[in-house]
């Protein structure tokens, strides 16, 4: 047996720890790819590719890492939460993102939906209202090579003007009803990804900006946060 054989033969009898859980963690997300999203009609191969590579335990709490991959929205700081990933791909696959686009994201949150949008659109801009969630994300999107997207602390019911038009956004958070702010920061054809409702449950809409009168695409009953700021909920 060659030195290389062996090594190899070793590895596969006494793995450490940290390899076992890796290779747990990716057996999680092949099982997500298949059964939680290509299984629930996610086709867009570039968001499947997209949900493949960004590391999602990366953007939880490390006594969360095991439940990386499971379909289910995780508690995150400031009383947040990462979506699930089916949700995720869900509105990313809305978007209809070839690659060219600015995007406006909503609530970044962990910065997990925030490094699927790097990974698709030309330009993204992701506004949050939590200072300490925006630093942390940074941190996490420079560790995956994201350092052009632009973080904004800020109150994301007002969008943010400085960088618009948009050709999307994608809202992930809660509002009552539309902001206005946010379907005037949209270009003429655009695409806005956002759940309407109440506070306990709301309805995922993709709003195709076509004339005086939206289209509007019903996605999937959905519960979120709620959107807080000046044209969303009161704090509280």
């Amino acid at each position: 047996m060659t030195k290389k054989a062996f090594a190899i033969h070793s590895f596969l009898i006494r793995p450490s720890l940290a390899l076992m859980l890796d290779a747990a963690l990716q057996h999680d997300k092949l099982i997500m790819l298949r059964k939680h999203l290509q299984a629930r009609g996610i086709s867009d191969a570039r968001v499947l590719d997209a949900m493949a590579r960004i590391p999602r335990e990366q953007f939880i709490d490390e006594s969360l890492r095991a439940e990386a991959y499971s379909d289910r929205a995780l508690t995150i700081a400031c009383g947040q939460t990462i979506s699930q990933p089916y949700i995720v791909a869900l509105m990313t696959q809305a978007l209809a993102l070839r690659g060219n686009e600015r995007v406006l994201e909503i609530g970044t949150g962990s910065g997990y939906q925030t490094a699927i949008l790097a990974e698709l659109a030309r330009d993204v801009v992701s506004v949050e209202r939590h200072a300490a969630l925006s630093q942390q994300a940074a941190g996490r999107l420079l560790a995956l090579g994201h350092d052009r997207v632009k973080l904004v602390v800020a109150d994301g019911t007002l969008g943010w003007a400085a960088d618009a038009p948009y050709d999307r956004i994608l809202v992930a958070a809660a509002a009552a009803t539309l902001p206005r702010q946010l379907i005037e920061q949209l270009v003429p054809g655009g695409i806005l990804v956002i759940p309407l409702g109440c506070r306990d449950h709301q309805t995922l809409q993709a709003i195709h900006k076509v004339g005086d009168e939206p289209r509007i695409e019903l996605l999937s009953a959905c519960r979120f946060v709620p959107l807080v700021g000046e044209e969303g909920w009161p704090e509280g």
